[in-house]
């Protein structure tokens, strides 16, 4: 009898028949190994006189340590006087959706997640998750309820798909929790629907529009003024320069050093506008943030209510703030510059996340194709291009002037 470490779990070989492997050191649990060769971890206990068997999970599915300390936990109540599995069962029965959305946000989430996507997840818990499908039992939720809840926001297909994932992370967290049952995740194989990538990009009379708007609001919102600019400037997402500190700004360098970002940590590089902008911030003594809110010591958490005034000013009302960012990526490509660079400008980890602003080089190649072309074009044919036609309109004008007068 082997320690049921993972390796020698892995090293079992099957028989072509059932066979069980008991641990050396814990009494109780073991490896049960069919006749096909899958294996599932058993603890085995006595409670009350009675004896009780409690598969713990899959191979594959579940780790050997883990397994370990499940059967330690059902062994050691089980001395106590307290049949785990049926506690376990009980709660599985009787605990709601809106019972383990509150224990999610409250023991999962704040754990694990970014601020930022708490957030998200949050607001997928409170303003569909729970008024959808929270009196349902969370043992109870089978596939056929959550393709109907999913179905039930259609008309909002981005935000039922982010309210899909997080019920799916729920679920999946149920059942480490010991509410469902292993690989019983009623979320899988419901399909997501398709979402449509907006892409709006200001044009150069549209910019100098916000520009203008900018301008006329700096007095009132200096900080979300600065942060708009900035966020033109760089290519940063929102989050990126709204909680940006002090202490992230190298302007010797000439950098941002982000210490953590969407895709990790981050060096942003400055062109001279950018730090123009920054130099101009007044820095709030006791503030870390370079875009300061009313609160003390607090970055400017509403970037949304301004930026709905300063866009109707500018008669811009379907620019999102995320659609600055589009606009740095799409100046980009138009002025040259490739895919792998406009990724490492964004701080894309993925270039396939780049790859949707590839049409728009098709300007430049456009505008360069035109000119190759007439150029061959007027050998071609016989036409005079408008600069040699220029040339030639010149050198006559400056023959005729030449020539004495009769």
């Amino acid at each position: 009898m082997p320690k049921l470490t993972q390796r020698a779990v892995d090293a079992i070989a099957p028989t072509g028949k059932q066979f069980t492997i008991w641990d050396s050191e814990l009494a109780g649990f073991d490896v049960r190994v069919n006749a096909g060769g899958s294996k599932a971890f058993i603890a085995y206990y006595r409670v009350s006189g009675r004896q009780r068997l409690v598969t713990l999970g899959k191979h594959g599915k579940m780790k050997a340590e883990q397994a370990r300390r499940l059967a330690f936990r059902h062994i050691s109540n089980a001395v106590e006087g307290i049949d785990t599995a049926s506690e376990e069962k009980k709660a599985r029965k009787g605990q709601t959706v809106a019972q383990l959305g509150d224990r999610f946000l409250k023991e999962y989430v704040p754990v694990h997640l970014k601020p930022s996507t708490q957030a998200e997840y949050g607001r997928a818990v409170k303003l569909f998750i729970k008024p959808k499908i929270g009196s349902r039992k969370v043992a109870d939720l089978d596939r056929s309820a959550v393709a109907d809840f999913h179905h039930k926001l259609r008309d909002i297909p981005y935000q039922a798909n982010r309210a899909l994932g997080v019920l799916s992370k729920m679920m999946s967290q149920a059942e480490v929790w010991g509410l469902r049952e292993e690989g019983s995740n009623p979320c899988l194989r419901v399909k997501k629907y398709k979402e449509e990538k907006r892409e709006r990009f200001l044009s150069a009379d549209e910019l100098t529009a916000l520009s203008d708007a900018l301008d006329a609001e700096e007095a009132d919102a200096p900080s979300a003024v600065a942060a708009y600019r900035l966020l033109i400037l760089t290519g940063c997402r929102l989050g990126e320069i709204q909680s940006l500190k002090w202490d992230f700004v190298d302007l010797k360098d000439k950098v941002l050093r982000l210490p953590d970002s969407k895709t990790g940590e981050k060096t942003v590089y400055l062109g001279e506008d950018a730090i123009a902008v920054l130099k101009a911030i007044e820095r709030i003594e006791g503030n870390p943030y370079v875009i300061t809110g009313k609160k003390d010591g607090e970055y400017l958490t509403d970037l949304q209510k301004p930026w709905r005034r300063i866009r109707k000013r500018a008669g811009l009302e379907d620019i999102r703030i995320h659609d600055l960012r589009h606009t740095f990526a799409s100046y980009g490509v138009g002025l040259g510059q490739s895919l792998p660079i406009l990724g490492k400008l964004l701080g894309h980890t993925q270039a396939q996340t780049t790859a949707r602003y590839a049409h728009l080089a098709d300007d430049p190649v456009r505008a360069a194709n035109a000119m190759v072309s007439t150029a061959i074009g007027d050998v071609l044919f016989g036409r005079k291009s408008q600069a040699k036609a220029a040339s030639e309109n010149k050198d006559a004008l400056e023959s005729d002037r030449q020539q004495p007068a009769a």
